[in-house]
């Protein structure tokens, strides 16, 4: 009797891949539960996404083979779970994981009593014995035996290990501040960067050893620490990272984007996964930074960066797609890696000079291949070398550029995971519009408008709510605090751009629909998964991991919707979620990056920016090359009667520039503005 594999009528790309094996898998949906708690069997749920090597790799060592999957069958209801699809189900089995191994990752595999509760959890299994590990084989009998021979045994690991998940949920207390003391004073925040640089990486850039990831939440608020404070070393160590970064094997040099993280400290040897979330951060830092320096190689990355999301990740209806995988024919990075003799056949006379340039070797740098990492800008390395005009050299240079990105197309591409997430789509949106503002390039606003319609459009159901995620015509799973929180982000950042009234009420409903479905009274912060979700645990989430906290997104949205709307509580509530996150956010300000960007607000002041009159929506885009604090910016051709920053005189344009309700006089000028805001 042939395998009965449910998987065929999921969307997940990742998901998909399995819908072959000869693995009975399930998604994780109610008839898993259902058959398990029927027949009495042990639930095996297995975690990973579809730019996961070792994910890849375990499926073609044991979930194609057939010996080991029959026993799969006849013993275990078998759960395959894309975690970016469902991130509840996996915090909630990484935490299992962690607590009984110490370490974590993926891909993740949990076993599950038929009640569904965790007892036992591991990660990549060999098919042999190896590195200390079982087989995964071995693991599978001992837990079916043991089963079947002491299931109290295992019925008690269960119950301890489902209480202390149970248990472990968040419980902060707020920081104490005596009476009469500001728990905001700018010496505060000083503290934050002195904490901060400590983790500087002083020799390659960046926070900590390998592996190293961009942090670029951590970077953008020292951009902030050094336009607040004038502090030079935190603005230095910005660039020096940016730099590396831009130099290093992290960067796609011929295609533009940015990998996930590199395996060394040094930006050389990436994990060779693209994923949407990374290069919208690192957008908006390069943005940022560009305002800040006008340093023309921060465009540069910029467009170089926009032209991948384009070229290789936009659904034609205007969505991105999540990720791009680091293998292709099985092998990790093959798309993207040289010999130096096929640089030679394609470049002829001027090979040596590219090579030079970009550290070819004979011997390569990495499994004797080699990654592009030039370590210095064309412009340095045309006066360090001599003899070499630098226009002459950025022409020739981007002829070469051409004709091997030419010969990489030839190749057989990574495979593109090509769902669509709401939340991840929300910060691209975000970082498009200041992409946009920093290159004065309206064509991202553009893209930005094409994407956030199609969010608002696609993810919505019936009653107001939206789904998480969008693949082939279908959306589904009820939306988490990040989507929410993210889309708000978005849609202000739309009314920023050009002041459309839907785009601030919208934002406004969801902030409500967040404070109707995420919270309640024990703490002021939001959980994180929506109450249908039924999971043995419903968890707050304040650290930022890959992408920011939704409760830090969420302190930044009520902040300005508490001005825009006139909703003093919801600034009220901010402050006391950020006095609830305080004693982590001072001890580990980069796992709080986004959260003290709110907190420097909060010391520091959050201007408001009202622009009224003629071409006001043009002006605003002026304004926005520069670089300037958290602040709200919002243009209107006339007033609006009732708002309290548009409610002003029209005309010319005009700039207010505003704080807690009380307005300076107005001026004229973009630059009168920025002299007023420094």
């Amino acid at each position: 009797m042939p395998t009965r594999n449910h998987l065929r009528h999921e969307t997940s790309p990742y998901l998909l891949h399995h819908a072959d094996n000869p693995v009975e898998w399930y998604a994780w949906k109610p008839a898993a539960f259902e058959r398990a708690r029927r027949e009495n069997k042990l639930i095996l749920v297995s975690i990973g996404y579809h730019t996961c090597h070792w994910c890849h790799v375990m499926e073609r060592e044991s979930f194609r083979d057939a010996t080991v999957t029959r026993f799969m069958n006849e013993h275990f209801v078998n759960i395959k779970v894309d975690r970016e699809e469902r991130p509840d189900v996996d915090a909630i089995h990484m935490e299992a994981v962690q607590l009984i191994s110490g370490g974590g990752g993926w891909p993740l595999n949990c076993f599950l009593t038929p009640d569904g509760r965790p007892f036992y959890a591991g990660t990549y299994y060999p098919p042999q014995p190896a590195h200390q590990r079982p087989s995964w084989t071995q693991l599978l009998h001992h837990l079916a035996e043991l089963w079947q021979n002491d299931p109290a045994k295992i019925e008690a690991q269960a119950t301890q290990l489902t209480d202390i998940i149970a248990g472990s949920d968040v419980e902060l207390k707020p920081l104490d501040v005596p009476e009469g003391n500001d728990p905001f004073h700018p010496d505060t925040v000083h503290g934050l960067f002195n904490r901060m640089r400590s983790r500087f990486d002083t020799r390659s850039g960046g926070f900590g050893g390998a592996p190293k990831f961009p942090g670029a939440e951590s970077l953008r608020w020292l951009l902030l620490y050094h336009y607040r404070s004038g502090n030079q070393s935190a603005l230095d160590h910005v660039r020096f990272t940016l730099d590396n970064m831009l130099y290093g094997g992290i960067y796609d040099q011929l295609g533009g984007g940015f990998a996930r993280y590199t395996v060394d400290r040094n930006w050389l040897v990436p994990h060779f996964e693209k994923m949407l979330y990374d290069n919208a951060l690192l957008l908006r830092v390069y943005a940022d930074a560009y305002r800040l320096t006008k340093n023309e190689e921060y465009a540069r990355a910029i467009r170089e960066t926009m032209e991948w999301l384009n070229r290789e990740m936009t659904h034609p209806d205007g969505g991105f797609y999540a990720a791009q995988d680091a293998d292709s024919e099985g092998v990790e990075g093959k798309f993207y890696v040289w010999s130096a003799a096929e640089i030679d056949e394609l470049l002829g006379g001027d090979a040596d000079l590219f090579k030079a340039y970009y550290q070819v070797s004979e011997d390569g740098n990495w499994e004797h291949t080699n990654i592009l990492h030039p370590r210095r800008s064309l412009r340095n390395f045309s006066s360090e070398e001599g003899g070499y005009a630098y226009d002459n050299l950025e022409r020739r240079f981007a002829e070469h550029h051409r004709t091997l990105f030419a010969a990489r197309e030839q190749r057989i591409p990574p495979a593109t995971d090509d769902k669509i997430l709401l939340d991840w789509n929300a910060l691209m949106i975000v970082a498009l519009y200041e992409a946009a503002a920093a290159l004065n390039e309206p064509s991202y606003a553009a893209r930005a408008d094409a994407a956030l319609d199609f969010c608002l459009e696609t993810f919505r159901q019936t009653d107001g709510s939206y789904h998480h995620v969008w693949r082939a015509g279908q959306s589904q799973y009820a939306a988490y605090l990040d989507d929410y929180a993210n889309l708000i982000d978005a849609l202000l950042a739309r009314y920023a751009w050009d002041g459309r009234a839907d785009d601030l009420a919208e934002a406004e409903r969801l902030a409500q629909l967040v404070f109707e479905k995420f919270h309640d009274d024990a703490s002021p912060l939001f959980y994180f998964a929506p109450p249908e979700n039924e999971l043995i645990a419903r968890r707050r989430e304040i650290y930022d991991g890959a992408t920011p906290s939704g409760n830090a997104t969420m302190i930044h949205n009520l902040q300005r919707l508490a001005v825009l709307t006139d909703r003093r509580a919801w600034r009220k509530h901010t402050q006391q979620m950020l006095l609830t996150l305080g004693r982590q956010l001072q001890q580990h300000p980069t796992s709080f990056a986004r959260a003290a960007v709110a907190w420097t607000a909060e010391a520091y002041g959050l201007p408001e920016i009202a622009i009224v009159g003629t071409n006001a929506r043009a002006a605003s885009h002026e304004l926005g090359a520069h670089y300037l604090p958290p602040h709200l910016r919002v243009p209107a051709a006339e007033p609006v009667a009732g708002h309290p920053l548009l409610n002003r005189p029209a005309g010319k344009p005009w700039f207010y520039v505003c704080e807690d309700f009380v307005c300076q006089h107005p001026v004229g000028s973009v630059g009168e503005v920025v002299d007023l805001l420094n």
